[in-house]
């Protein structure tokens, strides 16, 4: 049997060390003890022994009768002669025998053995003591050293002011023999009167009980052990294993206890996963119960508020209450997966959950949610759009109507005046023009008329809720234009008859008029211009506005010339009145603009003028501003969004292209995690730039592309894909370990998988499966593959994921525990009894797993049972899914 890597390093590492170690007298006398002790342990069967170490193995005949009697094995003949080649040939000869067995010797050769030397004899002992006694030792998957020391340690862990860390100093007080006998026969010792600080008289204890019952003989000397400041390694080891080969009877019992504590363990943990999935699927198919008919709920409200309560309800549902839940969901499918995979990896039956809370009926309910909410948003938005048609078309009707009744106050009564019948020729005729001014307004306002009685009509067919005010206002201001018709006519007619006897026009009031009203109009809209509130989203739109507000200032001096001659026009009325005799308070009747309100209009824009300059400067230096926050962003954003387009294929190719073992995909996928997390207060910053930029009202930017919600979607996207990959990894994991399949079969099934998954789509179609499974030498009837394809594909979609895959490759390359193996586990611990008792069960086995096994083990039903005797056979055929309990 050859040693492993790892125990070949340990052999080199202790002849190396010791070399120096054992210059120590006090460690060289306890190794002479000890090493004695043990080669006359065996010697013994042979009948002989030795006295002195170094002297009784020099010829080499008791050398390789040890090894004979420890090996069970014979060497050749050794040579009977007295001289030192006879000597150095059977020394030989026992160390070609021990180099056989693997062992590497380091500078142990037969002169020295022959010359008597004390190190190189104790180092032989030692590496004898090591192969035979101590490299077979086997503890959870350690073995020598490392396994012994396992096994101490597991043994006496219960017991009180007991801790063994290593082979020296762990066992200067006695306590750990003692704890080791009172573990395997507690009729021996009574642990609970030792005393620690009597280290002497605990040694000793354990020495002669050892001696005298475990037939271990004395191979320490307790006054060394306790007077050593650091006990001698190799001579507690070799002490210790014999306990270990004493004890070896009752570790098959361990075995089974352990064996029963790890399928109690999974079968408690896959009951505390369906326990958290039938909660958690109740909680979510109760709120999914509780909002589908709140979304279905079509009935629209009268009012806008109301209308837009309801869109803020629900858009407060879909940015706070929903995505809990779609979490909640992804979570509760990724529950349901994990444990129908650790049932299956365990030899468990699937979990059926309970009815109505399959991921079936969630994902029901779910789409059924989903199917009401998909209209509900633009159902919203159309009601408020009809409420916001209707409220328009209501307040544009109550201000048309109260325009054109406000016009239309008074003039009737001015339109059945007789003014004209004292009035000048002057009077008459602007009487006259005024008439036709009239008119032409009246003309202008039958198009307001229409608009009204056309809005009403609109009304009344929306079923607005006021409809019946309308329409009587609607038919008052009908009734009054019909009458202001009439009226006109009748007017214009008399004013006609008139007009022929008066004959003078003041031509200067005219062309007054008609130079003063332009200017007028000129100066109101200069006034609207320079009081204009403006808005702009840059900085050249500022400007342009700065270069036409200067191209206008250039426009005031020749405005001002035509001031000055519409000024000229009136002073010039004014002299000929004086000249004519003409009464001063004349009045114009082609205008109402007077000299002084254009002057006070002029002296209004001059005001105005710097005014504007200074508005227009400050827009600028805020656009600038706003500028910089642009460009700040955009330098942001152009870095953080390729890097989390980067990070993306990196993760996706790791998933696709994935090498190395699955720890380290594991760790790199844990790396791309930890940096990702590391990432964040860069977009948390970029979050803060957007926030300045919409408090700037600032709404576009040519230098990047990228929008925050582009980096928020990508974010988001990128922490779900790393978290769902981890989680396939770790599935993977869990999988390869409970089957025991290696790192290369995983990476031969990932192989096979991704040549033929041809399409890339993270799945083998049917045909490209039974492809893949006859490259693997599997001979395929149809009867054979359907029974394969219900297996990998239950739901018959026609696809096979790689997890199917690996469920079933594992499935023909592994072994799980059965319910036979619990059973035959079990009878161990009972003693080959057909029921085992619950003191056993407490003895045998952790306090938790025991008092689980004692709370679901029915009682034994046989003729051959005692009082409180548990039948164990049913309980391992539960645990499998094999009867009803």
């Amino acid at each position: 049997m050859e040693y492993n890597g790892y125990e070949q390093e340990y052999m080199l590492q202790e002849d190396e060390w010791d070399r120096d170690l054992l210059l120590d007298p006090a460690w060289e006398k306890q190794q002479r003890k000890t090493f004695t002790a043990w080669c006359n342990s065996h010697l013994r069967k042979a009948g002989t022994q030795i006295d002195n170490i170094e002297e009784d193995f020099r010829n080499g005949l008791k050398l390789m009768l040890l090894l004979e009697v420890i090996s069970g094995e014979r060497l050749p003949k050794p040579d009977r002669g007295k001289m030192r080649f006879h000597k150095i040939a059977n020394v030989n000869k026992a160390l070609e025998y021990i180099t056989s067995k693997g062992v590497k010797l380091v500078s142990i050769g037969a002169e020295e053995i022959v010359d008597g030397n004390v190190k190189m004899t104790l180092g032989m002992i030692w590496t004898i003591i090591l192969r035979f006694a101590i490299q077979d030792i086997s503890v959870e998957e350690t073995s020598a050293k490392e396994g012994l020391l396992l096994w101490c340690q597991r043994k006496t862990a219960p017991y009180r002011n007991v801790n063994v860390q290593n082979f020296h100093c762990s066992w200067k007080d006695g306590l750990a023999f003692c704890a080791l006998i009172h573990r395997h026969r507690p009729d021996l010792i009574d642990y609970s009167k030792l005393n620690k600080d009597d280290p002497l008289g605990n040694l000793n204890l354990a020495l002669e009980i050892a001696e005298k019952h475990l037939d271990i003989p004395k191979m320490l000397d307790p006054e060394d052990i306790v007077n050593t400041p650091k006990p001698d390694e190799r001579a507690i080891m070799t002490y210790v294993s014999c306990f270990y080969h004493a004890f070896a009877g009752a570790e098959q019992a361990e075995t089974a206890a352990n064996r029963i504590c790890k399928v109690l363990g999974v079968n408690q943990e896959n009951e505390k996963l369906m326990e958290d999935y039938e909660k958690l699927a109740s909680e979510l198919l109760e709120w999914i119960c509780r909002t589908t008919p709140w979304l279905e709920n079509r009935t629209p409200e009268t009012t806008m508020a109301a209308m837009r309560k309801k869109l803020e309800d629900y858009r407060d549902y879909r940015r706070m209450h929903k995505p809990p839940k779609v979490q909640e969901k992804c979570q509760l499918e990724i529950s349901f997966n994990t444990l129908q995979t650790k049932l299956r990896i365990s030899n468990r039956p699937a979990f059926m959950p309970s009815e109505g809370k399959m991921v079936s009926d969630i994902t029901g309910a779910w789409q059924g949610l989903e199917q009401a909410e998909k209209g509900y948003e633009e159902w919203l938005l159309t009601e408020i759009r009809r409420l916001e048609r209707v409220e328009h078309l209501a307040e544009k009707f109550r201000q048309k109507a109260s325009t054109h009744e406000a016009w239309a106050k008074g003039k009737d009564e001015l339109l059945m005046l007789k003014d004209y019948e004292a009035a000048s020729l002057t009077e008459v005729r602007a009487l006259l023009r005024k008439h036709e001014a009239f008119e032409s307004d009246l003309a202008a306002h039958q198009d307001r008329v229409e608009q009204i009685a056309a809005i009403a009509q609109e009304l009344n067919e929306l079923d607005y809720h006021a409809s019946a005010a309308i329409n009587e206002r609607c038919q008052r201001i009908c009734d009054q234009w019909d009458q202001l018709g009439t009226l006109t006519q009748k007017r214009r007619e008399a004013l006609e008859r008139t007009e022929k006897l008066l004959e003078t026009i003041d031509q200067l009031f005219l062309e007054f008029g008609k130079r003063s009203a332009p200017f007028n109009n000129w100066m109101e809209g200069a006034m609207e211009d320079l009081q204009d509130m403006f808005i702009v989203h840059s900085v050249e739109e500022i400007q342009n506005l700065i270069s036409a507000h200067e191209q206008f200032k250039a426009t005031l001096p020749e405005a001002d010339n035509e001031r000055q001659a519409i000024l000229s026009i009136y002073n010039e009325v004014q002299k000929i009145a004086q000249s004519y005799g003409i009464s001063l308070n004349l009045t114009n009747i082609y205008c109402t603009i007077t000299p002084a309100e254009l002057s006070l209009k002029w002296d209004k824009v001059k005001r105005l003028v710097p005014q504007r300059d200074s508005a227009l400067q400050e827009e600028l230096t805020r656009q600038q501003v706003n500028e910089r926050l642009r460009r700040q962003f955009a330098a942001q954003a152009n870095l953080i969004g390729p890097w989390i387009q980067t990070r993306m294929e990196e993760i996706l190719h790791s998933s696709v292209d994935a090498g190395g073992t699955l720890e380290d995909q594991m760790n790199q996928l844990k790396q791309y995690e930890s940096m990702i997390i590391n990432y964040k207060p860069n977009i948390d910053k970029m979050e803060g730039d957007h926030q300045l930029i919409q408090e700037s009202l600032v709404f576009d930017n040519k230098h990047t592309n990228y929008t925050m919600e582009h980096i928020r979607v990508g974010w988001e996207l990128l922490l779900t894909t790393v978290a769902r990959t981890i989680n396939e990894i770790e599935t993977q994991i869990l999988t390869r370990d409970a089957k025991g399949i290696s790192q290369q079969q995983l990476n031969d099934f990932r192989s096979s998988f991704s040549h033929f998954d041809r399409k890339k789509k993270g799945g083998m179609e049917t045909d490209d499966f039974r492809a893949c499974l006859i490259s693997m030498g599997y001979d395929l009837g149809e009867a054979e593959f359907a029974r394969i394809m219900s297996l990998v594909d239950p739901n018959g979609v026609g696809l096979v994921t790689f997890q199917s895959f690996v469920d079933f490759m594992t499935r023909e390359t592994t072994e799980t525990d059965t319910a036979e193996q619990v059973v035959a586990s079990f009878r161990i611990l009972a003693g080959d009894k057909p029921y085992i008792l619950i003191e056993e069960l407490r003895r045998e086995l952790p306090p938790e797993q025991a008092e689980y096994c004692i709370s679901r083990m029915p009682l034994y039903p046989g003729p051959d049972g005692v009082p409180g005797a548990l039948d164990y056979s049913a309980f391992s055929s539960a645990l499998y899914g094999e009867s009803d309990l």
